[in-house]
């Protein structure tokens, strides 16, 4: 049981590096690859790479003709291919850091999709505060410095990381109502149907003429592997086992890794706009998150 335990929370450790680092290699990739190729890339080193690993150890895809290709075929492309390539057109213009406390909103667009969608998620008071608390600490992030009531610069690419993270949670919410299915199975499903959809675009955007220079590959080839192939198997495996809440807390702890990578290996300012703007959103995630006592 000890045993079992501490592969569980290695897991979820594991997870979160790879969905903190995740940014920062989109951060770096982004300066030389187009989103649209930068996604297609990704995804497809990742289904090729999970495909293999799930053959390797002996599972077998359902029928095509089988529901549940509908069921991962959808989560694919809302919860890989579209928020995927919003992130990266956002991180354009936006750090790795930040982008990392935009998609940590997450947890709280869960809390109030999972009142409408999950048996016993009910959006309580305490909830509703917490959201709106949260929601404080996001406002804070569009207004410019000094503050006034205008919007920041990059306002729009930032709306564009904030629907990336109402693509993560509508996913969670559908991979806890997903028909049973071994985790490794599920990831490949969904990032095959995500680098056909995610290639496909890419292609109708253009052949790139030239080829980033290595480094940029190198992040892409990491960023495939591990922030898109390995984490999608650990995800889906971890939201079986505890569900969309448990998700949501561990999506805590990824802004945090994010904003240090950032620092550390891009050379990203430190903001204390960022940093309280974080502190707002957890509190709001902390007083959703406290059950009633009973008596």
């Amino acid at each position: 049981m000890e045993t079992r335990q501490s592969l569980f929370y290695g897991a979820v450790i594991l997870t979160i590096l790879f969905w903190g680092t995740a940014y920062t290699l989109i951060g770096y990739s982004i300066e030389y690859v187009s989103p649209a190729w930068l996604v297609a890339v990704r995804t497809t080193i990742a289904a090729i790479t999970m495909t293999v690993y799930a053959l390797l150890r002996g599972h077998r895809f359902p029928s095509l003709r089988d529901p549940v290709w509908r069921w991962y075929g959808f989560m694919g492309f809302i919860g890989l291919t579209l928020p995927f390539y919003l992130n990266a057109r956002g991180q354009v213009h936006v750090e790795s850091g930040l982008t990392a406390v935009l998609a940590g909103v997450m947890p709280l667009i869960t809390i109030v999709l999972a009142h409408f969608f999950v048996k016993g998620e009910h959006l309580s008071w305490r909830k509703a505060i917490g959201f709106f608390i949260g929601f404080a600490g996001i406002v804070l992030l569009f207004l410019p410095m000094p503050l006034k009531w205008d919007l920041i610069e990059t306002w729009r690419s930032q709306g564009l990381i904030l629907l990336s993270a109402v693509c993560y949670a509508s996913t969670t919410i559908i991979a806890k109502r997903a028909p049973e299915t071994s985790a490794s199975i599920g990831a490949a499903m969904m990032l095959l149907a995500s680098a056909i959809m995610s290639s496909g675009w890419a292609m109708s955007t253009g052949i790139p003429e030239t080829l980033p220079p290595n480094s940029a590959i190198v992040a892409l080839v990491l960023l495939a592997l591990g922030g898109t192939g390995m984490a999608q198997i650990l995800y889906l495996r971890i939201i079986k086992i505890k569900g969309p809440s448990f998700i949501a807390k561990m999506v805590y702890l990824v802004p945090v890794f994010s904003i240090i990578a950032g620092i550390v290996f891009l050379d990203e300012p430190f903001s204390w706009r960022s940093i309280s703007a974080l502190g707002i959103i957890f509190i709001g995630l902390y007083i959703s998150q406290i059950r009633k006592k009973k008596t």
